[in-house]
């Protein structure tokens, strides 16, 4: 199998069996962010005690990219500080720059690398990831 079809299949299995979809009863920091150029729309939800993210959860409407990505993410940041977090956020960054970067914690990630071929779908993929980096900053401040 070549390395482009098992990306292909971990975008879609986090697209199709989303990770960490819903919401919390109450108590969590939102964040909600959307892409006008496609559509996309995210609600982000995390729980965070101490500067760390407890458990983090979403909801919206998107492409495959963005949705897959918000589930990555998700799974990602659990039980991280907040500078772990934002540490993810940047290597995430640096990859849809096209910058040789690796998840080693979290591989699947790595699936999403092949988007920096396609400037137009680089929001899609760094939505949820704005919305994390917008909740730890404005929590922190």
């Amino acid at each position: 199998m070549k390395l482009d079809d098992l990306y292909r299949r971990v975008i879609m299995d986090h697209y199709k069996n989303q990770r960490n979809r819903g919401s919390f009863e109450d108590g969590a920091m939102t964040v909600e962010l959307n892409n006008p150029t496609c559509g996309d729309r995210i609600s982000l939800q995390l729980l965070v005690e101490d500067n760390k993210v407890k458990d983090a959860k979403f909801s919206g409407d998107g492409c495959s990219i963005s949705m897959a990505s918000a589930s990555m993410m998700t799974e990602a940041v659990k039980g991280r500080t907040y500078e772990e977090a934002l540490e993810l956020a940047d290597r995430f960054s640096a990859l849809m720059k096209g910058e040789d970067v690796e998840f080693e914690e979290y591989e699947e990630i790595e699936a999403l690398s092949g988007v920096n071929k396609f400037p137009a779908r680089i929001k899609c993929a760094t939505l949820a990831w704005n919305a994390l980096r917008k909740g730890i900053v404005t929590e922190d401040n």
